[in-house]
């Protein structure tokens, strides 16, 4: 798109009115004047459109890993494609979540180049859309707007905290005092036959027997699980400031501890629609985990005791598995306590969210947490400015337990 900025056509209009206001008064002095305005203007045309060119943008967003809060710098290079190019190109970049952002290149030898910085950013993907060039006179009298494609997409991934232990080891002693063995193995209902003489009635699948009015027994299959499901849940409806961001960090830093320790996990992510990724080492497969937490939004609509209540979840077949969220609802702390009374390892992360807009913060005795706590089910309840580190490795309820 080209054409005449509007200061160019106020020139072109105040030529045509001094012409006129020449010709009617007979002043042969004003004539030069309208034609120089008028020339001005055709000749900014005229040089906009010889710099309009085919332009080569390349944008550089460092090599290494930008985590948030981390100021990002962001280096442009343009290279004409053929001479004379312009000295300065006034560009306008589109980033997603940031708006509109403009930056002018200046010549260094045969290209332009700029770099410009994106303080303190927030965790998330930054989609960098197609370059808006603008080519223009000296005077502003007239321009043209040129796409430079160059699309790319930045990552800031969550600023995650080495743990030594995570603080659900604390309480693999469960309900009634018992220590649960993991497994990270476990039977799953194959298929259903008929009863043979001998055969332990342990087997019996009593639901098929009394549909069918005979003995059934059920076929099982020794299936692996995941050791370790962390479950983050994304309702965006209990989200307040960066809650949900802290939830991230917490779901990431136990992820990457049991990574780190050989252990099989799963990631899985209540958005709309749902994310989900094994991690079975530190290496590529946590690359691709670490990624969707750097992308994670709170988009779910869905509660959590929902999605629990889905028993094909890959997520409730591991063996252990943790629960990160920011909504204590009593349908999930029922669903919660009936994993554990079932003898089957569950904890719970959970991010007090009115500390982010200076509520009051959730009580210590909260009825919820002591129902929790007295069923087995170890709790970690984080705040606004906690040592995610202490809070996520026990130390914190170690001390108050020892003194």
């Amino acid at each position: 798109m080209s054409g005449l900025t509007e200061r160019g056509r106020l020139a072109l209009l105040l030529a045509g009115g001094v012409y006129l206001v020449a010709w009617g008064f007979g002043s042969r002095s004003l004539y030069p004047i309208a034609t120089g305005l008028a020339l001005a203007v055709v000749g900014a045309r005229i040089w906009v459109e010889i710099l309009r060119q085919p332009v080569s943008l390349t944008r550089h967003l460092g090599a290494r890993e930008h985590v948030e809060g981390d100021d990002v710098t962001v280096g442009l290079e343009a290279k004409a494609h053929r001479s004379p190019g312009p000295r300065t190109l006034e560009v306008y970049e589109q980033i997603s979540k940031l708006g509109e952002r403009r930056v002018e290149l200046h010549r260094g030898g045969r290209e332009l180049h700029v770099r410009y910085v994106l303080p303190a950013m927030p965790r998330g993907r930054y989609r960098f859309d197609a370059v808006r060039a603008i080519f223009e006179d000296p005077f502003g009298l007239a321009h043209a707007e040129e796409m430079l494609g160059a699309e790319s997409t930045l990552l800031v991934y969550p600023r995650l905290v080495e743990l030594e232990r995570v603080f659900s080891e604390l309480g693999v002693t469960m309900a009634g005092g018992h220590v649960v063995l993991r497994r990270t193995s476990g039977f799953d209902l194959h298929s259903v036959r008929e009863y043979q003489q001998g055969e332990s009635l342990r087997k019996v699948h009593w639901r098929t027997t009394a549909r069918r009015g005979e003995l059934m027994v059920k076929e099982l299959e020794d299936m692996p699980h995941d050791e370790v499901a962390v479950l983050l849940d994304a309702d965006g409806r209990a989200v307040v400031g960066g809650s949900f961001d802290l939830q991230v960090r917490a779901a990431g830093s136990i992820l990457r501890a049991n990574a780190l320790r050989g252990r099989r996990a799963l990631l899985s992510i209540t958005s709309s629609p749902p994310e989900m990724c094994q991690v079975g080492s530190i290496d590529a497969e946590w690359r691709t985990a670490f990624e969707l937490l750097a992308a994670a939004e709170p988009t779910g609509s869905d509660p959590l005791a929902r999605f629990l209540e889905r028993d094909a979840s890959p997520a409730l077949q591991a063996v252990e598995l943790v629960v990160v969220t920011a909504a204590l609802e009593p349908q999930l702390v029922d669903a919660l306590l009936d994993r554990a009374f079932a003898r089957r390892p569950v904890s719970l992360v959970l991010v007090d969210a009115a500390s982010f807009n200076g509520g009051e913060p959730l009580p210590l005795r909260e009825p919820a947490l002591l129902r929790l706590q007295a069923g087995g089910v170890p709790v970690a309840a984080l705040q606004r400015g906690d040592d995610l580190a202490a809070k996520l490795s026990g130390l914190e309820e170690a001390r108050a337990a020892s003194g």
